[in-house]
């Protein structure tokens, strides 16, 4: 009779493996994890974070628990999202998930990712801190980025097979139509008017505008020129747009508001080895019941300087002169202004389509500023709809001299007695 070998058990094996598995502390398991964790008191300061998260942000935890906010370790766009956005959604619901941002590593390079936060609440249902992780998303941006590449490509190609070009104008015009302000928002005591003109039905324009409350008593406005033509210029003015607004109700003063757009777009841009930048004139309004009087507080990014048109029939610039573009450097200066629109009075904002636009022989000759202050000084004293209306016959006159978009923009304070009007 044989004697049965002894064969070994291989389930044995398996539940070593399994056992060993467990033998991981939850210390260890938070610290290693393959995703950021971190925990923030209620005002963002970081009271915890794992060793992944310190890892992509370059950074000792010495240097960033209890030193620094969550806020801190975001991009100059990120921080603006997180205070307009994230953290009220938060603070209202309790949680938020999948909301894509960018992290700013030590050396300066910058990470996508998608985080989720979670209020934790205690026993009497006050908040004591806010937990959040953090997915590493920069193989997920690669492949959209991918994927729109392709998307473009696709589109463009059925684009020229279809040759329909009514309707590629039709969406373009709905397009253009979204990047500019519905209506003028009514403002105390200050009547406003605006224009738009598209050079080309076939692309989308870069110049911008837009008037907007801020508090109860001021207004913000603001008017450019972002460079270039197309989609990518449009993206540019959209994100402009959205960050004047944002930073604007966060400190109106118009230095600091066109400085967070420089931080932004120089950041956004800048980095990927093709920059964008634009031309702003951005100001606040501040009107006085008492008075009848505005004050206008602006400063200037490389833009035109604004126009005042006196009741008394005389005109000039309101002269800004060094402001850099904004979105080139890092950090740029920017020139300030200030007046007084009393009755009567009106301001003109516009884009260089209008002086640039060609006349003379052969369109041969720029209109030029001293031609563009004569025009409007005949119309001094007249109400912001009806300067607006005369610039725009100015510009249909140019005919085929005017090959540049054009925005214009006028605010103006209306005599005693006459009902105030914003039109576009």
């Amino acid at each position: 009779m044989c004697r049965e070998e002894h064969q070994p058990d291989p389930r044995g094996a398996d539940q070593a493996v399994f056992a060993a598995l467990l033998e991981d502390s939850a210390e260890e398991l938070y610290e290693s994890a393959p995703c950021g964790y971190l925990s923030t008191l209620m005002d963002g300061t970081i009271a915890k974070i794992n060793a992944t998260l310190l890892g992509w942000l370059g950074r000792e935890r010495a240097a960033v628990v209890g030193r620094m906010r969550f806020s801190d370790l975001l991009t100059v766009g990120g921080r603006l999202y997180h205070e307009t956005h994230f953290a009220p959604l938060l603070r209202m619901q309790g949680e938020i998930s999948g909301i894509a941002l960018e992290i700013r590593r030590a050396d300066g390079g910058r990470i996508p990712v998608l985080v989720s936060s979670v209020v934790k609440h205690g026993s009497t249902g006050e908040p004591l801190l806010i937990r959040t992780t953090v997915f590493d998303a920069r193989d997920r941006r690669a492949y959209e980025e991918e994927l729109l590449r392709g998307r473009k490509v696709a589109e463009e190609a059925r684009r020229q097979a279809e040759a329909d070009r009514a309707r590629l104008q039709d969406a373009l015009a709905v397009l253009q139509q979204a990047l500019l302000p519905d209506a003028l928002p009514p403002i105390p005591g200050v009547e406003t008017a605006a224009y738009y003109h598209t050079a080309s039905p076939d692309r989308l324009g870069g110049d911008f505008y837009d008037v907007f409350p801020i508090d109860g008593k001021r207004f913000g406005f603001f008017l450019g020129d972002v460079c270039g033509k197309g989609p990518r210029a449009a993206a540019v003015t959209s994100l402009t747009r959205y960050t004047l607004r944002a930073a604007a109700l966060h400190d109106p003063d118009p230095v600091s508001a066109l400085t967070t757009l420089n931080k932004v777009l120089h950041e956004r841009y800048a980095g990927e080895g093709d920059p964008r930048f634009c031309t702003v004139v951005f100001g606040v309004l501040e009107p006085d019941a008492t008075t009848g009087q505005t004050a206008v507080h602006l400063a200037s990014g490389g833009h035109p300087p604004a126009l005042v048109l006196r009741a008394d029939g005389t005109a000039g610039f309101l002269p800004t002169p060094g402001g850099l573009l904004v979105g080139i450097l890092p950090a740029a200066p920017f020139a300030t202004a200030t007046t007084v629109l009393t009755a009567g009075d009106t301001l003109v904002l516009y884009t260089d389509g209008l002086t640039e636009a060609r006349t003379g022989e052969g369109r041969a000759r720029l209109y030029g500023d001293e031609a563009l202050l004569s025009f409007v000084t005949d119309h001094a004293g007249e109400r912001p709809p009806d300067v607006i209306h005369a610039l725009t016959d100015l510009l249909r006159g140019f005919g085929d001299g005017l090959d540049d978009d054009t925005a214009l923009l006028a605010l103006g304070v209306p005599a005693p007695g006459t009902e105030t009007k914003h039109t576009i």
